[in-house]
């Protein structure tokens, strides 16, 4: 047993939901905390989208770690990045320097992926980070401008023609919000266009769209997307993306679907941290990366490396794997920290189990799906119970207070204060390159529109 002025040290690596929620159960424990990550903030990830349609601003869904965790005397926050572990000395390694661990919580996530075309990645961005969503944003209003200045019909449908890869939660939120764009918010904004005759498209592999959800939640959600305007492709595999077109199969019919804006919200790949894990310590990785964890979130044989949320394979409840979802990572992280502190007492904890709260996912104005388990809704009651379920998550209050006053006046206005075009090629001057590409000044190549 580890003695009380022994200070046990904790390192969590990742401010995601799993590493900040191990850090707040961890905050009055006779411990050590520090807490690493390449970013100073923690991020909301699931409203993500409303910040790439130019709902939210990117500081309504984030919060400064240190501000989070400043209650925390225990606790120590750095920003950096791990390069690799050493498991014999017990050392997390930095960019900048080395930190000593008793116990170590990786907490690192995922990113996309293109199955083996990374190089679609310039042309349909996914959305994972702020930087993500800013460029999503950058480019959904930057094809409505160039739309308004466009004289040709063909080449003005390409930019009004917006499709989405991938048929889950975040393509649905991406699709329905490009829609009440296109549909109700800028359809009096603009004059030599009319923002209706927008085209979206949300192209999905499956039968169905939001596969892991019930078979009669995806056929509402589909219903509510395609009144909003919508157009649903399944069964389709996207076999290219270049120039600006998409490639598109459906059994045996191919189209080229021309395209200036591309969003890519199909499939996840794991951090460079389980390839890490997997050459220092053994670890297992599934075919995407992610690590596989034992019944109480450790690596096998490693019983003082834990991973947790995005990053983890956990089979040991019904024998199929956790979704990849918030509240799974916050009672990984929760669960990881009692186990923590048991230990220093010499006792431990039954396996950990994870309470399913339901799923959700939002489709448009007074539209959404909602999975409670037991129970489910569609339509404004699902709106509503995935409006309070998202504020009640939000990590501060000022956070929360901001997000429903704001929701609340789009509700009421159907406006959308935060339609900012920022960063690359924000002043929408449009080229032709030699090829009869599409090109913004100072972009490194066509796909950067």
């Amino acid at each position: 047993m580890v003695g009380l002025a022994e200070k046990h040290r904790v390192v969590i690596v990742g401010g995601g939901f799993g590493g900040l929620y191990a850090a707040k159960e961890l905050g009055r424990a006779p411990v050590e905390v520090t807490l690493i990550d390449k970013r100073n903030f923690h991020l909301f990830q699931p409203l993500l989208y409303q910040v790439a349609t130019g709902t939210l601003s990117p500081a309504d869904i984030s919060s400064p770690l240190r501000g989070i965790l400043s209650s925390n005397k225990n606790t120590k926050v750095l920003m950096d990045e791990v390069t690799d572990i050493d498991p014999l000395q017990k050392k997390v390694k930095l960019q900048s320097s080395e930190v000593d661990y008793d116990t170590l919580i990786v907490a690192t996530g995922v990113s996309h992926h293109y199955f083996g075309n990374e190089h679609w990645k310039p042309t349909a961005p996914g959305l994972k980070t702020v930087e993500d969503a800013l460029e999503m944003r950058r480019r959904i209003f930057v094809a409505f401008e160039a739309a308004e200045k466009e004289p040709d019909p063909e080449k003005r449908q390409s930019w009004l023609t917006f499709v989405i890869v991938g048929g889950g939660p975040t393509g649905v939120e991406l699709a329905g919000a490009i829609a009440e764009l296109s549909f109700n918010t800028l359809k009096q904004d603009f004059r030599n266009i009319d923002t209706r005759e927008a085209r979206i498209l949300l192209l999905e592999g499956l039968d169905r769209i939001l596969p892991p959800y019930p078979p009669d939640l995806s056929e509402k959600a589909a219903q509510s997307l395609s009144e909003l305007g919508v157009t649903i492709r399944t069964k389709t595999l996207v076999t290219n993306i270049a120039n600006h077109v998409v490639t598109a199969k459906q059994g045996d019919q191919v189209e080229e679907i021309p395209a200036q804006t591309i969003l890519w919200a199909a499939g996840v790949k794991a951090s460079a941290m389980g390839k890490v894990l997997e050459q220092q310590v053994g670890a297992t990785l599934d075919r995407v990366g992610r690590v596989v964890v034992e019944p109480d979130l450790s690596i096998a044989h490693q019983p003082d490396i834990f991973v947790i949320g995005d990053l983890a394979v956990y089979t040991h409840q019904d024998g199929k794997p956790l979704p990849g979802v918030a509240p799974v990572a916050m009672q990984e992280g929760q669960y990881v920290a009692r186990l923590v502190c048991e230990r220093i007492k010499g006792q431990s904890l039954p396996p950990f189990r994870y309470t399913d709260t339901g799923s959700m996912a939002v489709i448009g104005q007074n539209k959404a799906v909602a999975n409670l388990g037991q129970v489910k809704f569609s339509g404004a009651t699902a709106w509503f119970i995935w409006i309070f379920a998202h504020i009640y998550y939000l990590i501060e209050f000022d956070n929360k207070l901001i997000v429903m006053l704001q929701w609340g006046w789009n509700y009421f206005t159907r406006n959308r204060g935060a339609r900012l075009i920022t960063g690359e090629g924000s002043l929408v001057q449009v080229d032709v390159d030699e090829n009869g590409n599409y090109a913004v000044p100072g972009s490194q190549s066509p796909v950067e529109v």
